[in-house]
């Protein structure tokens, strides 16, 4: 069975459809919504703009993988005191196709922050129906705890160091089946071991007569009398296309993409655009004595957890030859001694609960995302890095690059490691981050003014307008949000089908 039913880059001609629900985006969110109401019977057709990319064809670079699956070959950028990319997947399947298949439930003390700040959400968003929800997601895609024989020494290390240092560790929960510790999460699993979407939610909604467009960028939601009636845009081929939908549209494009699409559309009420959550990143390279193949074993397979309260997670990384070459320092001959040892380099980096709030306007070409780290932000990213050092050292490493602008460039021992609190700059330029998990961009809210869809998941300005993505989370979780996300979403799909007069 063909996962799409139509491809983009062959339609050359006007084409047209109609259906019940236009769901535009085909990761977490818009697979969920898809299956839930093509379990319902409701007709669907998911729009993607990017294409179906089998496991067959996904390269073992990561520099391909960028040209291939993710959005803008990589290079998105957000602006800011330290501009920073984020990596968006631009397949079918979303960027569960090229993320580290890290599944965290929805942390019970953030829906309570949620609630103190807008008790509708507590009725909108039950705690208990979101736990139901994870529940069936976790079955669904295999979610389990990585094991020993696939982790790889990378992970391993990480949790010997956290041991040493009495700080709560653990293997990270995975959606996998049959993981052989390729270590190739971020350029799509050739073997397809990873349950993303491509290979459980949208082939559960197709068997159920959903359908699936792909290779079709959505330009606007076409809105009449106040209410959502379809999505026009542009094949890959470069004809137009229309799709009108009878019920409600659906965006699920992310946190970065679905403001574009409502201020395109016309959407404005409300902070559409605003609010922009993230975690950004920090990493940390070690040398080991002994062998460690970074770019084997399970591509993230071990997490430190004990500095949640603090808005820190810590884990391993994985990444290609080329990328993790890129993590160690020095140039001309000391660099190629190096390079001469990669073998014995492990990679780990912390995702931040950042304070920050950015912005996202549609830009020319791609949309214009700005977002400044606070100066907490630089404090915790500071301290993220001494702990990461602390870890290293204490795991066994000989050497610690912490990679901050001015500072040591070789930690050897806990004294220096704890010295980057008090002496290593504030400024953010200094540092070297990235943006993970994208959130708030058409936020959830009972007021109009401060936000922008209901916590029916439909537009105050649009009737029959949804979001499901990471779009409506208020704030950020400070863990991975896929399961979340889809949680959230299955409560969306639920939302429409109980809403009268549909």
């Amino acid at each position: 069975m063909s996962l799409c039913e139509v491809d983009g880059r062959t339609v050359r001609q006007p084409h047209t459809a109609e259906t019940d629900v236009v769901i535009v985006g085909s990761g977490p969110a818009g697979a969920v919504v898809a299956r839930h109401l093509s379990e319902r019977g409701i007709p669907v057709i998911v729009v993607e703009e990017g294409h179906p990319a089998p496991p067959q064809s996904f390269s073992e670079s990561g520099l391909q993988a960028m040209a291939s699956l993710y959005r803008d070959m990589g290079t998105s950028i957000a602006f800011g005191n330290l501009s920073m990319p984020y990596l968006q997947g631009r397949v079918v399947g979303g960027t569960s196709v090229i993320n580290g298949a890290i599944c965290w439930k929805f942390p019970r003390e953030v829906w309570e922050e949620w609630v103190s700040n807008d008790r509708t959400l507590a009725d909108a968003l039950p705690f208990e129906s979101i736990s139901k929800a994870e529940a069936q997601i976790e079955k669904r895609l295999n979610i389990h705890s990585t094991t020993e024989n696939v982790a790889g020494r990378k992970n391993l290390l990480l949790g010997q160091g956290a041991e040493t240092l009495g700080v709560q560790h653990r293997p990270i929960a995975r959606n996998v089946s049959g993981c052989v510790g390729e270590g190739r999460c971020l350029q799509g699993c050739p073997h397809g071991h990873k349950l993303s979407m491509d290979r459980s939610y949208l082939p559960d909604a197709v068997e159920r007569g959903g359908r699936i467009w792909s290779g079709m960028r959505v330009d606007r939601v076409v809105i009449d009398h106040g209410r959502a009636r379809g999505v026009v845009g542009r094949t890959a081929a470069g004809a137009p296309f229309q799709i009108r939908a009878r019920r409600a549209v659906v965006l699920a494009a992310s946190a970065i993409q679905t403001p574009v699409l409502l201020r395109r559309s016309g959407v404005t009420q409300g902070p559409v655009g605003d609010n922009l959550c993230a975690h950004p990143g920090v990493s940390v390279t070690g040398l080991f004595k002994e062998s460690v193949v970074a770019w084997r074993g399970a591509t993230q397979g071990h997490e430190v957890i004990g500095y949640r309260s603090e808005g820190i997670k810590l884990e391993a990384l994985g990444f290609d030859l080329s990328i993790l070459a890129s993590r160690v320092p020095g140039v001309g001959s000391a660099f190629a001694k190096r390079l001469a040892n990669l073998d014995k380099y492990a990679v780990w980096g912390a995702a931040l609960r950042a304070k920050a709030k950015g912005r996202v306007r549609p830009g020319v070409s791609r949309p214009w995302v700005t977002y400044s780290l606070t100066p907490g932000d630089i404090e915790k990213a500071r301290r993220a890095v001494r702990i990461l050092a602390d870890l290293f050292l204490a795991a066994g490493a000989l050497e610690v690059y912490p990679s901050i602008a001015g500072f040591h460039p070789t930690i050897r021992t806990p004294s220096e490691a704890a010295s980057i609190e008090s002496e290593a700059s504030l400024n953010p330029s200094a540092y070297s981050m990235s943006m993970t998990h994208l959130f708030g961009t058409a936020k959830m809210g009972s007021d109009p003014q401060t936000s922008v869809v209901r916590p029916t998941f439909e537009t105050h300005q649009t009737k029959s307008l949804f979001v499901a993505d990471s779009s409506v989370f208020p704030d950020n979780l400070g863990v991975n949000p896929q399961v979340p996300i889809m949680a959230l979403a299955d409560l969306c799909a639920a939302s429409l089908v109980n809403v009268e007069g549909r």
